[in-house]
C-alpha cells in the first residue's frame, strides 16, 4: 500500500488501498478520475488574475477570526484584497424582499459602521445584502462578500457590477471550486463563513423562516454577537428580528448599540495588537500580586467560558463565578460574548 504522505500520493494509490483507508466508492471514483482535473482548473483560475488567491488553513493569510470556528473551510478562494479579511468585520444580513425602510436601514448602518473602520460582510444576495455592500463602498469602506457558488459564476447575475466593485474595494470569498454553479444547499452552508469572519451579525429584516436566522444561529454557536433591528408586530419581515430579540439578541436602534458592544472585543482580540496592550499586561503581571492567580493565568485575550475555566483550574463553577466577579470589579477581566477575557486595569 502506498504511504499517504501527500495529496499526490492519495491520487496515485490503488482503489483497494483507498478502500482500506476508509474512502467510499464515490470518493474513490472522484480521486481517480476527477481530482487532478479540478486542481488544475483551480490553479488556472488563480493564474488568470493578479488579485486571485487560494488559501488553506495553514496559510498565514487565512483569516484568524474564521480559523477559530469548528467548521472552518479547509480551502478559501478569494478575489480582491486579502488584507480586508484580517480587519474587524461586522456582518449585515436580511431579507431578499426587504421593505424600502429595511433597505435604507441596511445601507445607512453599513455606511456608519464603515466610517468607523469596520469591514462590512454579507452574502451579496438581493435585498439587504446588496444594500449593505453598497453602503460600505459609498463611504470608501471595505466590504466582503461570501458566495454560495464559485467565483466564476457570480450569483445573482444582476450583481455582476457589484461584484466587480467589491473586488476593487474588498474581497469576494468562496469555499467552492471556481466553476461551481449556485445550488440551493450551498447558501445556508456559506452563512457559517459570513458569521465566522465577523465579530457580530446585524439582522436588519427577516421573516420567520429566513436564511438570515441561520446566519444568526451560526453566530450564536460561534460565540459571536447577534444584533437585530426591531419592527412592527404586523410586519411579516420583522418577525424574525423580533424573535431574535426575544431569544436574547441585542436590540439595535442606533449604530452605537453595536459599537459599544464590540469595542472591547476589537481592542482585546487579535486585531491590531498594540504596544499599550502589551505594556498593560506586563505592568500587572510583574509589579502586582494578583488575586486568584491560578484562575487569572487561564484567562487570555480570547473569550473563555466559565465551565472551561472551572474544568482547567479544578475550581467549582460557583467559586469561579465569584472570583471572576471580583476580578472584573478590580479591572483585571471583562465579560464578553462567549465568556471572559483579560484586560489591563483602568481600561475598557
Amino acid at each position: 500500500m502506498v504511504a499517504i504522505e501527500s495529496p499526490s500520493n492519495i491520487v496515485q494509490s490503488s482503489s483497494q488501498a483507498l478502500s482500506v483507508l476508509g474512502f467510499n466508492s464515490r470518493q474513490i471514483q472522484y480521486l481517480k478520475h476527477q481530482a487532478l482535473k479540478d486542481v488544475d482548473e483551480c490553479i488556472e483560475w488563480q493564474s488568470n488574475g493578479i488579485s486571485r488567491h487560494i488559501l488553506t488553513l495553514d496559510d498565514l493569510g487565512y483569516p484568524e477570526q474564521l480559523k477559530q470556528i469548528d467548521s472552518a473551510p479547509p480551502v478559501l478562494f478569494i478575489e480582491g484584497d486579502l488584507s480586508s479579511l484580517q480587519e474587524p468585520q461586522i456582518a449585515i444580513v436580511g431579507s431578499r424582499n426587504a421593505s424600502i425602510d429595511g433597505l435604507n436601514l441596511a445601507r445607512d448602518f453599513a455606511m456608519q459602521l464603515a466610517r468607523q473602520d469596520l469591514v462590512i460582510t454579507s452574502g451579496m444576495a438581493l435585498g439587504v445584502d446588496g444594500y449593505a455592500h453598497d453602503g460600505a463602498m459609498q463611504v470608501g469602506g471595505d466590504t466582503v462578500a461570501v458566495l454560495g457558488c464559485g467565483l466564476n459564476n457570480i450569483y445573482p447575475a444582476r450583481h455582476q457590477k457589484l461584484a466587480q466593485k467589491i473586488v476593487s474595494q474588498g474581497a469576494l470569498v468562496s469555499e467552492f471550486h471556481p466553476n461551481a454553479k449556485p445550488k440551493a444547499e450551498n447558501f445556508p452552508r456559506r452563512n457559517r463563513i459570513i458569521s465566522g469572519l465577523s465579530l457580530g451579525v446585524l439582522v436588519v429584516e427577516a421573516a420567520e423562516k429566513s436564511g438570515s436566522l441561520i446566519t444568526a444561529r451560526y453566530a450564536s454557536e460561534q460565540g459571536r454577537e447577534v444584533f437585530a433591528i426591531p419592527g412592527s408586530i404586523h410586519h411579516s419581515q420583522a418577525r424574525g428580528c423580533n424573535w431574535l430579540i426575544k431569544q436574547g439578541a441585542c436590540l439595535v436602534q442606533q449604530v452605537s448599540d453595536i459599537t459599544d458592544e464590540i469595542d472591547c472585543l476589537i481592542r482585546w482580540s487579535n486585531f491590531h495588537p498594540s504596544k499599550e496592550t502589551t505594556e498593560a499586561f506586563e505592568q500587572i503581571d510583574c509589579k502586582e500580586e494578583l488575586p486568584f492567580p491560578h484562575l487569572l493565568a487561564n484567562v487570555g485575550s480570547k473569550a473563555i467560558p466559565v465551565d472551561i475555566l472551572a474544568s482547567r483550574t479544578n475550581i467549582p463553577v460557583q467559586d469561579v463565578m465569584m472570583q471572576l466577579l471580583e476580578l472584573e470589579l478590580l479591572g483585571h477581566v471583562v465579560a464578553v460574548s462567549g465568556g471572559y477575557i483579560r484586560k489591563g486595569r483602568g481600561e475598557l
